[in-house]
């Protein structure tokens, strides 16, 4: 019976009316929308405001589709429902947290592009607020679909002979290029901040809790207001279901010991500034809370105190000779790694000697191409040599932290053509990303097969990228 209403979808337009509020003949009159179904894949319906919709978007950011639009743009729709109906069998989750960052950084590059914010308004013809709207959905779907890729395919491994035989025979100029990659080692110092503006801070966090105890508003509206977190401040403060070791330390402390959601926490200081929080509930190991963080302004003077200690200490390491109340108890030349240990305010590089570690998908580096450098950093690496010291310059972390920082340019690998020996890593990762593809593609061939298909006669001439779509 399912199927057969769904069969009947397909051949019927489906009129959209206007608000129920007007009466039957007004709703009548005001149909203001004519849709139709064109696929259904398994239980969802594709419907053709949902395909002129992708190719405006495409249009817009300039994306173009491999052959022919017109079946390109249904059956990459169709795709993703075959991974979105795989990621609730499985029971995918996405948090409103993850939604919001991903939303931001998209508004972001749109603003970038445009120019201003102002502008890109204009452009879209919708507010911030508005387009953080329409892309919510979208967007958790997104990454619904991306979370079912990893997971499909997190068990492809490969081994170092696999490497070497996919590439043995391969063209000089078919090997991948890897672009220019530096290491990097820093020390770095965080200016002080006034103990005024601490109390500043502090005192207005504990405004906000007296609003709050006093019914004067929510926690969440102040959140919203105030909260110095972009990403949870438009959720009213939350954070989600969140475990322990994700949490700053002393954040997770007063989050995990609260147990009366109509308190509100005392102050708590963290890496990221001084907060107060809220409890939502308990999950098991993880606990939901909102909070409102607030960060100290680093003064202009404290920022200049930073910056010449630290040329202070280059100017020493320069010299090879250690600071004069170090000099009594330490003999030989003084380097920029023992200038590291002595002074450098980061407990991530200072135990490794002030060596920068990278992040990447494939696992942890000291290797960074320019891009994935802070963006402050990036620009007084460009212009250095292997071996060299910069000045002191101030940078903003990607915590949004503001600090004090120097660099040492450990080394430099150019651009170049991959080759087995220096670049293995590069070469691993080009295997398994076409392996992993492969199994993608293998799943959704089989997927088609075992999934309810039906499309509109006007795309059976079509020729798609996957076979099994018309039966």
């Amino acid at each position: 019976m399912k199927k057969a209403i769904i069969a009947l979808l397909l051949s019927t337009p489906v009129a959209v009316f206007a608000a129920a509020w007007s009466s039957p003949q007004d709703s009548v009159n005001a149909a203001s929308v004519i849709d139709e179904v064109l696929w259904v894949v398994g239980d969802e319906a594709i419907l053709k405001s949902d395909i002129e919709q992708m190719r405006l978007q495409a249009a817009q950011e300039g994306i173009r589709f491999k052959g022919n639009p017109d079946c390109a743009i249904p059956e990459q729709i169709a795709v993703q429902k075959l991974f979105l109906h795989q990621a609730a069998i499985d029971s995918i989750e996405v948090s409103e947290s993850e939604i919001a960052t991903g939303i931001d950084q998209q508004i972001e590059s749109w603003t970038q592009m445009a120019g201003s914010r102002e502008k890109l308004e204009e452009y879209k013809r919708q507010s911030i607020s508005q387009m953080r709207t329409s892309l919510h959905d979208d967007y958790r779907d997104q990454m619904m679909v991306q979370k079912m890729r990893q997971k499909l395919v997190e068990d492809v491994k490969v081994t170092p002979a696999e490497v070497r035989r996919y590439f043995k025979d391969m063209p000089q100029d078919s090997l991948p290029f890897v672009p220019t990659e530096v290491e990097a080692q820093v020390i770095t110092l965080t200016p002080k901040v006034e103990i005024e503006e601490i109390n500043r801070v502090k005192d207005e966090l504990r405004e906000y809790t007296d609003r709050v105890n006093r019914g004067e508003t929510s926690f969440s509206t102040l959140a919203r207001l105030y909260s110095e977190d972009p990403v949870s401040a438009r959720n009213g403060g939350e954070l989600g279901y969140t475990g322990r070791g994700v949490l700053d330390p002393a954040f997770a402390t007063v989050a995990f010991n609260l147990t009366d959601p109509t308190k509100v926490s005392k102050v708590v200081e963290s890496e990221f500034g001084f907060h107060i929080i809220q409890l939502i509930g308990k999950r098991g190991d993880k606990v939901n809370v909102r909070h409102i963080l607030r960060k100290p302004i680093v003064s202009d003077s404290s920022v200049v105190v930073s910056l010449e200690r630290l040329d202070s200490i280059v100017s020493d390491v320069r010299a090879g000779q250690p600071p004069l109340i170090l000099r009594d108890q330490f003999t030989g030349k003084w380097t920029f790694e023992d200038a590291v240990v002595f002074y450098s305010d980061d407990k991530d590089t200072r135990s490794n000697r002030g060596l920068m570690s990278n992040l990447t998908e494939t696992g942890r580096t000291s290797k960074f191409r320019m891009q994935d450098l802070p963006q402050d950093m990036a620009r007084v690496i460009d212009t250095m040599k292997v071996g060299e010291i910069s000045s002191a310059f101030k940078m903003v972390t990607e915590r949004g932290k503001t600090v004090c920082a120097v660099v040492k340019l450990k080394s430099r690998t150019e651009s170049h053509r991959a080759t087995i020996n220096e670049d293995f890593q590069v070469l691993k990762d080009v295997v398994v990303a076409r392996l992993r593809e492969q199994k993608i593609r293998d799943w959704v061939a089989s997927k088609i097969k075992a999934t309810y298909v039906r499309i509109n006669e006007n795309y059976r001439d079509c020729e798609f990228e996957y076979q099994g779509w018309i039966r």
